[in-house]
């Protein structure tokens, strides 16, 4: 897709397209459709880190309260979003062990016990043993370490989604 056809969209269709960037946070994508014309990709994904990086804590926790539990209920009952399907599968989280299930689920409870929202992590640039040792190195980290922590995941997580979308697009071009 060229950055031209993006700033031709009006905001329902570049909602549509874009509302997902953030898990279920199309009010981001609403948000930034105002800032164009942008002048390339990484121009959206520097228009996308400064509306999350403004935002009060509490809006970063929100944020990250949308995502879900890394091959938690939602992952088993088959209702992730297709996104993050994709990326649980990368990071080879479909294939965990018994073991390691119980494992994941345990640090999970605790790490949203701790801090309120789920553990967020870039899961297509991890694989499912990396992702185990930073929940179980992260959920050590105090709240602030940990939403800032997070909120940078999250920022990887958009570039790739980002990226996919420009890429797999007719007329695709970067």
């Amino acid at each position: 897709m060229k950055i031209e056809d993006v700033n031709a969209l009006d905001s329902d269709a570049f909602i549509s397209l874009f509302g997902n960037i953030v898990e279920n946070c199309s009010l981001i994508a609403a948000a930034i459709w105002s800032s164009r014309p942008f002048s390339d990709v990484d121009d959206i994904q520097n228009q996308l880190n400064k509306f999350i990086d403004l935002l009060p804590r509490n809006g970063k926790e929100g944020i990250l309260r949308n995502h879900p539990d890394l091959a938690g209920r939602l992952a088993a009952a088959g209702q992730l979003t297709r996104e993050s399907t994709q990326e649980q599968k990368a990071a080879g989280l479909d294939t965990l062990t018994a073991e390691e299930k119980e494992k994941l689920n345990k640090l999970n409870t605790e790490y949203k016990a701790k801090f309120g929202f789920p553990f967020v992590i870039c899961a297509r640039e991890n694989k499912k043993d990396a992702i185990l040792k930073g929940l179980e190195h992260r959920v050590q980290n105090d709240l602030e370490t940990e939403t800032l922590t997070g909120v940078e995941e999250v920022k990887k997580i958009c570039r790739l989604r980002l990226l996919d979308i420009m890429e797999n697009h007719p007329g695709a071009k970067l």
